[in-house]
């Protein structure tokens, strides 16, 4: 220990005083002795090198004495450091010294060079000599070698240094709270330039003198000793007990980083001696920076409680999706539904398109006249079903409108461009492409679009998925942040709902004579206000999956009951009513069905599609109509006899016969487009699934005995059919056939009454398939075949009876009249087998003459 120390550590203000006097006076005598150190402040510092020696130590000689002084430079400074190790980065630390040199080279700025805040910490009343000056940057202060007289001891020049510290503290610019701290230095510093910076946490290690020696394990009380000069210590931990670590060590916790830098600056190689508890032979302190690991209650608990976080954190999510996200999709929803970004309800889009040429019209977006002539004819005769659908809307009733028709009749053209005709909030839904998506992401991606909710972040289901899933692994319950597509699909429903309200609500203001009432009763006192939904495509591949269809026709419900929104569904099925009876099992459904046009409709819809094309002459004299003109348009009363009144097919004789084709030409590529559309979907794909990937529920032969028996008459009495062995007395094949629109089962009295074809023109393909004789011997042999399969069976069954029975003692008189009946049965069923196989044998000499 140099000089008086008290118990911790420092000299009392008395003895401070001795020392500064004695200093004082050997000072004095030096200057007498020793002219050339003369108290001038130029010529105290002979050199301010940043250099770090190669040795990485700092050499002593004779009357020398090592200070460092702290807090000259900002600690921050040593993240520029790190950069050291980025192969694009110039070294930083050259950078920075450098920069101390410039800035102690030109002395406009004194406050801002660490070699001046190091000359104000040194007093003018000493006459040192400052040999050199090594700036320590990652460490915030500098090392000083000073040149004294003999007499002097270093730890007076300590005492007289802190005591006019504490008179003047001096303060740098960048930390005016904490002035320039200076100690003696009594080890032998170690100048590394590693990546190792400053902490509070120091390791002190102990290390013996010399090989051989053994190096004391210095107790607590030695260390607080040694190591409280230089600030507040916060704890002490000596080596684990039982630690085989060496060398052995303690470690020690400082209150401020800049005590620890002092303490490790100054006391970094001091070598204890035996009499102050070194040990026999001294002991070595060495010192190194340990990062203190930072306390984190918070983290820890969050994440040792898992089960408590992960379901608080769930709900701040939704929250936070509720109260951002939703009010943005509603406002999405409420454009779509009023049109309000689409180009052509935009006024200055349909002044230009009004002024655009002919020419111009054809390219637009904008249905060809033809079209619309054409489908003016179908709505005329169809104006009471648009009346009637008008009248409806604007009546107070919670139930559905329904519009079933088979396809192809015009139920989407008659709905929206009619009945619905200068209405501005309506809500177009197409079921087809959600019931159609693959996957529960691409589910909710489609339902969003068809409503236009936005923004929608679907993958986000998959995604929670994943992590519910290793939740549930880790913690042992699932965290509820996955969502089935039943909830995906009630969220898109209920924004889509609160849009609707609020745009059945717009027109409502306190001038209003109804301004008084509630928001329920206004709408059910303004049934004319609300918007419209339009669900087409409903029960669309309904066999495959119910889920969607449930909870469109729930949602539908609650618009309705709720006077939110008027609902028309368009359907194809017609078993609709047992969906949707689910959802209003109260309610009697207001109907529209559609067929197909009556003849005299039909052709005046083919004629007005040929007229359209008629151009006026160079004269202004209009040309004479194709329907004048053209003498094949007699054939035109058979052609849509053949057709029917199907639209879509009575637009593609129209099309064909403007192309040149005559009447019966063009109806015949139709029958024969139809017959091969039949044969591949109902009889030649043969396998597990037809070819839209539905689940196939006939099978051939069954279709066959369909298409063979409406071809020889217009309609089939449907228990009739039951009642072949074919069918086998069920009705599933049936059902499946008309969701294909193969057969149209027509009801009556609330049954199944009749079966005929699925649309006109399937009977006259049906006619031209029978007709052909190689096709009708193949799949005839099929239908035998499987009807003798079908007698054999009960021909072994009733074997087999008659076996038991005759195995029975004695021969019971009670049994012969069982015996009679099972033989009579076996022989009816050995004709039935012996007459197919004759019709079997003809047919397959068809088969092998024929091609």
């Amino acid at each position: 220990m140099f000089g008086v120390k008290t118990v911790f550590g420092r000299a009392t203000a008395s003895q401070r005083q001795h020392a500064h006097r004695t200093l004082n006076r050997s000072l004095h005598t030096a200057k007498l002795h020793n002219p050339p150190h003369a108290s001038v402040k130029a010529a105290r510092f002979k050199s301010t090198s940043p250099a770090v020696p190669k040795s990485g130590h700092i050499e002593e000689g004779p009357n020398e004495s090592l200070l460092f002084i702290d807090n000259i430079l900002p600690l921050r400074l040593s993240f520029l450091l790190s950069l050291t190790t980025l192969p694009f980065f110039a070294d930083p630390e050259k950078i920075l010294q450098k920069l101390l040199k410039q800035l102690h080279d030109d002395q406009r700025i004194p406050a801002a060079d660490p070699i001046n805040i190091a000359e104000r910490a040194l007093p003018d009343s000493i006459s040192l000599s400052v040999k050199q000056i090594l700036p320590r940057l990652k460490e915030g202060g500098a090392y000083a070698k000073l040149l004294h007289d003999p007499k002097v001891s270093p730890s007076d020049i300590e005492a007289a240094l802190q005591e006019y510290l504490e008179k003047t503290s001096p303060k740098p610019w960048f930390n005016p709270f904490r002035s320039v701290g200076s100690h003696l230095v009594r080890g032998r510093p170690w100048l590394e330039d590693l990546q190792r910076y400053p902490s509070q946490k120091l390791r002190v290690e102990f290390l013996p003198t010399g090989p051989g020696v053994e190096a004391a394990e210095l107790p607590e009380e030695t260390l607080y000793t040694l190591f409280r000069t230089y600030g507040k210590l916060g704890d002490i931990k000596p080596q684990p007990t039982g630690s085989k670590d060496l060398p052995k060590y303690a470690t020690l916790y400082y209150g401020n980083v800049r005590d620890a830098i002092m303490a490790k600056n100054c006391m970094h190689g001091f070598v204890l001696p035996e009499s102050e508890g070194g040990g026999k032979n001294g002991t070595v302190l060495k010192m190194v920076y340990e990062k203190r690991a930072k306390a984190r209650f918070l983290r820890d608990w969050i994440m040792n409680h898992p089960r408590i976080v992960i379901p608080i954190v769930a709900a701040i999510v939704a929250s936070v999706t509720v109260a951002v996200f939703d009010p943005v999709r509603t406002f999405f929803i409420k454009t779509h539904v009023t049109h309000t970004f689409h180009l052509t309800e935009n006024k200055v889009y349909g002044w230009f398109r009004s002024q655009l040429t002919r020419a111009n019209e054809i390219l637009s977006f904008k249905r060809h006249d033809g079209e619309n002539a054409g489908m003016s004819v179908v709505w005329d005769d169809r104006r009471g079903d648009i009346e009637q659908i008008r009248t409806w809307l604007m009546e107070t009733a919670d139930t559905f409108i329904v519009v079933q028709g088979p396809r192809g009749s015009g139920k989407k053209e008659l709905v929206l461009d009619e009945a619905l005709k200068g209405r501005r909030n309506t809500l177009h839904i197409d079921c087809k492409p959600i019931q159609e998506a693959r996957g529960d992401s691409s589910t909710i991606f489609a339902a969003a679009r068809e409503v236009g909710y936005r923004p929608v972040f679907s993958w986000m289901n998959t995604f929670s998925s994943m992590i519910d899933l290793a939740a549930q692994g880790t913690i042992g319950t699932k965290t509820g942040f996955s969502e089935t597509l039943d909830s995906q699909l009630q969220k898109i429903w209920q924004n889509t709902t609160n849009a609707l309200k609020e745009l059945a609500l717009e027109g409502r203001n306190k001038d209003n004579k109804d301004s008084e009432l509630g928001d329920d009763e206004y709408q059910e006192a303004h049934p004319e206000r609300r918007p419209v939904v339009v669900i087409d495509n409903f029960l669309h591949k309904s066999q495959e999956s119910s889920i969607v269809y449930d909870k469109i026709s729930e949602w539908a419900a609650s618009l309705t009951t709720g006077n939110v929104a008027h609902v028309i569904f368009l359907t194809n099925d017609v078993s609709f009513s047992k969906s949707l009876s689910k959802a209003l099992p109260d309610r009697v459904f207001r109907q529209v069905s559609l067929g197909d046009c009556s003849p005299e409709v039909a052709k005046r819809f083919v004629v007005n599609h040929l007229n359209t094309d008629a151009e006026e002459g160079s004269k202004g004299e209009k040309k004479s109509l194709p329907s004048e003109t053209r003498e094949d348009l007699g054939e035109l009363d058979g052609c849509i006899d053949i057709l029917g009144g199907r639209l879509t097919d009575l637009e593609f004789l129209a099309r064909r016969i403007k192309t040149g084709e005559t009447p019966n030409k063009a109806v015949q590529q139709i029958i024969d487009q139809s017959a091969s559309e039949i044969l591949k979907m109902y009889i030649l794909d043969i396998g597990t699934s037809s070819s839209n990937g539905a689940t196939r529920s006939w099978t051939p032969e069954q279709a066959w005995l369909l298409i063979k028996s409406l071809a020889t008459t217009p309609s089939l009495r449907y228990n009739e059919l039951l009642l072949s062995d074919t069918f086998k007395s069920s009705d599933g094949a049936l059902l499946a056939l008309e969701q294909f629109e193969l057969i149209t089962i027509v009801s009556q009295n609330g049954r199944p009454h009749s079966i005929k074809p699925g649309k006109p023109v399937y009977q006259a393909a049906f006619k031209q398939l029978v007709a052909d004789r190689v096709l009708k011997a193949r799949l005839d042999l099929a239908v035998l075949t499987q009807l003798i399969g079908i007698e054999t069976k009960a021909i072994d069954k009733a074997e087999a009876e008659l076996a038991l029975l005759g195995g029975l003692p004695g021969q019971p008189r009670e049994v012969k009249s069982r015996v009679m009946w099972l033989l009579a049965k076996m022989q009816a069923s050995q004709g039935k087998v012996e007459g197919w196989e004759k019709e079997g044998k003809a047919l397959k000499e068809v088969l092998a003459k024929e091609y």
